[in-house]
């Protein structure tokens, strides 16, 4: 148990109108309940990022569980923002076509506007 949870955990902070939840780690069968539960239960404001900075592998569960996110918050009025991908996280990105379905930035961006 103790190496699972030194390679994965989620934090959620709130400033304002956007909640951001960091994800830290491997994202994949084994820790994607971590993450999905960490979005659905973010409260509700207009804008959810989430940190993928930190982010050293994402599968197609985690993949599945962005998409998923996506459709919550947009039904809830909101937009999903995905923060600074590192190159391993962009290319599943670019090859799930998820690049081109949610914005992402880049983490200056994010902090200028906070």
């Amino acid at each position: 148990m103790r190496e699972r949870e030194e390679r994965f955990h989620v934090e959620t902070t709130v400033s304002g109108d956007v909640v951001c939840v960091r994800v830290v780690g491997v994202v994949d069968i084994a820790t994607v309940g971590a993450l999905r539960a960490a979005l659905w239960a973010a409260p509700t404001r207009s804008e959810l990022r989430v940190d993928l900075s930190e982010v050293r592998l994402l599968s197609a569960a985690g993949v599945r569980a962005l998409l998923a996110a996506r459709l919550w918050v947009r039904a809830q009025g909101g937009e999903l923002v995905l923060v600074d991908p590192p190159p391993v996280v962009d290319r599943v990105l670019r090859a799930t076509g998820l690049r081109r379905v949610i914005p992402i930035v880049e983490a200056d961006r994010v902090l200028a506007s906070v």
